[in-house]
């Protein structure tokens, strides 16, 4: 089906300008059959001006962006016409252009097909739909840094190690009737081996903080009823999310909405009340509570009156390693005297009902993600098919190290470095034939158009 020419829309509808995009052989020649010019003699990158036709009726006036294949998104002759936004117009201009022998484009077809025309590699077209989705600074970054190489340098340069310390062993067993003759030595392969085996660990490892960041950072609002959880979500916020009431348990199930810090999304969770109840499902509220602190980043304990050490005990059982922050609410009203156990947590007066002190607060909350400066340069990993490979990665060059360290004859351990070849390589779709299924799975969440 890549030798069909296919069509389609790339920006949304409603809007001034519209933007067609076509891509295939016949791009051009089809082109030429609606509009005023013959684009076959157009040079590349080149726009042209002139009118979209039906026979004698004018349709629109247009300007139409032209590239030459291979220079292209897709690495094929490619075109983009921009007209007005009239859904009419659109309708019309995509009808000729099918009647003329395009087919619609399926969801992703587009990046798919720069990734078969080796434009771009399987993490880099990945990244393109992180991009579109991107709507902080933080996953911005993130989605520039691997549509622009980063995984994929990073992962061509542990390539190559393993490549030098497979064609080594690969050496070996080519002379294995030479009993006295080592190409490699064993302890700079071993030292090799644990190099790559550290970059690995570190790239599966920014996997939790790359899902945080591109998911919003989970932030539980817990406290007692009404110590004002829901007032402070709304303030936070900057809407009237959550109902606010002096009647005890009014909030009996999680609310969740985000919001921006510093470039990096949060996701800000108000839950039930925590307190002594009879209500069945206040309590099936409060347990939801408690696993809601066990998936949070961070626990905002919002109190209106110093804890008891009960209450402190309670709270540490449920935290564990979480970035825990004591919010002494309504400070207008009076002041909070911590415990020294609880005072050596970071610690806030705030008044969520007249929004006193909630810009400290914001930067308090920023600081206990420790959230490193991120740059497009850095790479995390967000995706969780690299992850899946990485960890498979790791696990193969642990047997590797293994057989290093227990004197294995060198076929096995070059068996395992072809299988640690071979999980990179899921990455990038470089060096492997990706079956159709998987391709299937990573472009049909695309929208259409790209």
């Amino acid at each position: 089906m890549q030798n069909d020419t296919i069509c389609a829309l790339a920006t949304k509808t409603g809007g001034a300008l519209g933007i067609i995009r076509i891509s295939g052989a016949q791009t051009l020649e089809i082109l030429s059959h609606i509009f005023t010019h013959d684009l076959t003699k157009a040079q590349a990158n080149s726009i042209v001006y002139g009118h979209i036709v039906n026979h004698d009726e004018v349709i629109d006036e247009v300007l139409v962006s032209v590239f030459r294949a291979p220079h292209s998104y897709t690495g094929e002759e490619s075109a983009e016409i921009s007209c007005h936004g009239s859904q009419y117009i659109i309708n019309k201009v995509i009808e000729l252009l099918v009647a003329q022998g395009c087919r619609i484009a399926q969801p992703g077809e587009y990046t798919q097909r720069a990734y078969l025309n080796g434009k771009l590699d399987l993490s880099q077209a990945e990244a393109v739909a992180d991009l579109i989705a991107a709507n902080n600074k933080a996953t911005h970054h993130l989605a520039m840094s691997q549509l622009r190489g980063g995984i994929s340098n990073e992962l061509s340069k542990l390539r190559e190690q393993l490549l030098r310390l497979t064609s080594l062993l690969e050496l070996e067993l080519d002379f294995s009737d030479h009993e006295d003759l080592e190409f490699a030595d064993r302890t700079e392969l071993l030292q090799l081996a644990q190099y790559i085996e550290s970059h690995i660990q570190k790239l599966a490892t920014s996997f939790q903080m790359g899902q945080a960041i591109k998911q919003g950072i989970p932030v539980a609002i817990v406290g007692k009823t009404n110590v004002g959880k829901s007032t402070l979500l709304n303030k936070l916020l900057k809407e009237e999310r959550a109902i606010v009431s002096d009647i005890h348990g009014t909030t009996r199930d999680t609310i969740e909405d985000v919001m921006t810090i510093n470039g990096v999304q949060f996701r800000f969770i108000d839950t039930a009340g925590i307190r002594q109840t009879n209500d069945a499902v206040e309590q099936i509220g409060i347990e939801r509570t408690y696993q809601t602190i066990d998936k949070a980043r961070i626990v905002l304990w919002l109190i209106d009156a110093t804890p008891s050490q009960e209450e402190f005990e309670d709270m540490m059982n449920h935290i564990n390693n979480k970035a825990l922050i004591l919010v002494c609410n309504k400070s207008d009203q009076q002041a909070i005297t911590l415990s020294e156990d609880a005072s050596r947590f970071p610690h806030i007066a705030v008044s969520a009902k007249f929004g006193i002190n909630i810009e400290a607060l914001e930067s308090l909350i920023y600081e206990a993600a420790q959230i490193p400066e991120i740059k497009e340069s850095d790479i995390i990993i967000t995706n969780a098919r690299h992850y899946e490979a990485l960890l498979h990665a790791q696990n193969n060059l642990s047997r590797v190290i293994a057989g290093l360290n227990n004197q294995l004859s060198g076929d096995l351990i070059a068996e395992d470095l072809r299988l640690v070849l071979s999980d990179l390589a899921e990455i990038t779709g470089q060096g492997q034939i990706t079956p159709n299924e998987i391709l299937g799975n990573i472009f049909q969440h695309f929208c259409i158009g790209k």
